[in-house]
């Protein structure tokens, strides 16, 4: 039977139903650590579309990898607990500050040490951001097709994945050779809870450094617990340009953050009459709101 490797790029991302005033830094990046931190809602869609493969492909393996600060290692549990097979955490001081152009390069950077894949999966944007560009972007610099706005995954075998878009219009069938990279859209099947086994196995899996600062002897732990470890890595795991991460590879720079909340004012209720559509329309015609 076929089975495939696959790749879920996922985000810790702000949540951003609570930004505050302090959202920002001095330096015009976000301040991640007065924001509470949540898995980027898309990219739990594109968890549930590589599930999806395993459960009809049982020997397929999923491999979460996330770029962030060490405590994005709580979505990388996230995902144990749902059905992820391994995770990598990339994290360095290097990275910090990095926009899109210089995530996706440290993102391929990482797939390209992994090797060997059929299928890279992400959320088609992230909440914080909202650009849409990372997953893209990942594809060109590993010179693999792409597909994105993907609703569902319509036939899969080991030469070619078939996919439903979802566009604004509509839908659109397209079918792509593999390797390829493919971006989930919201409007996707939400992703599956927690398996209860799972969390049980997984709750207290964390990477080396995590370890180290609990103190105790880690080394006996992980020796002996191997499903616990997390893989951590920096810029010295992956060959990377240095000069193409972090805010020195970033051209995009943040100006300033708003919090911006909707209010409700006063509404005014109509009924199915020619009479009162008629009056409302005035309305919005004088109002300027239309015409």
């Amino acid at each position: 039977m076929d089975a495939f490797k696959i790749i879920v790029l996922a985000k810790q991302v702000p949540d951003t139903r609570n930004v505050g005033k302090d959202a920002m830094k001095a330096d015009g990046t976000v301040n991640r650590a007065v924001l509470p931190a949540i898995f980027n809602p898309e990219d739990l869609h594109a968890l549930e579309v590589a599930l999806r493969i395993k459960d009809l492909f049982k020997d397929s393996t999923i491999t979460l990898l996330t770029m962030g600060p060490v405590r994005a290692v709580e979505i990388l549990r996230e995902g144990f607990y749902r059905g992820a097979d391994d995770g990598i955490l990339l994290t360095d001081r290097a990275f910090a500050g990095s926009d899109t152009l210089a995530t996706s390069y440290a993102l391929s950077c990482a797939i390209r040490e992994i090797r060997d894949f059929d299928i890279i999966i992400c959320g088609r944007q992230a909440i914080d951001g909202d650009t849409a560009q990372v997953g893209p972007q990942v594809a060109e610099k590993l010179g693999i097709p792409q597909i994105t706005y993907c609703e569902e995954i319509v036939s899969l075998n080991k030469k070619q994945v078939t996919v439903k878009r979802r566009l604004e219009q509509g839908v659109e069938i397209v079918a792509c050779n593999l390797p390829v990279l493919i971006t989930v859209n919201n409007s996707a099947a939400p992703c599956r809870p927690r398996n209860a086994k799972r969390l049980m196995k997984y709750k207290h899996a964390t990477t080396m450094s995590k370890q180290q600062e609990t103190g105790g002897d880690y080394l006996a732990s992980s020796s002996s617990h191997t499903h616990l470890n997390i893989k951590e890595w920096g810029i010295s795991n992956i060959k990377c340009d240095t000069a193409q991460l972090g805010l020195a590879g970033s051209p995009t720079k943040v100006k300033k953050v708003d919090n911006i909340v909707f209010q409700s004012k006063d509404s005014k209720r109509i009924e199915d009459l020619d009479e009162d559509i008629g009056i409302l329309m005035k309305e919005l015609i004088d109002s300027h709101i239309i015409g």
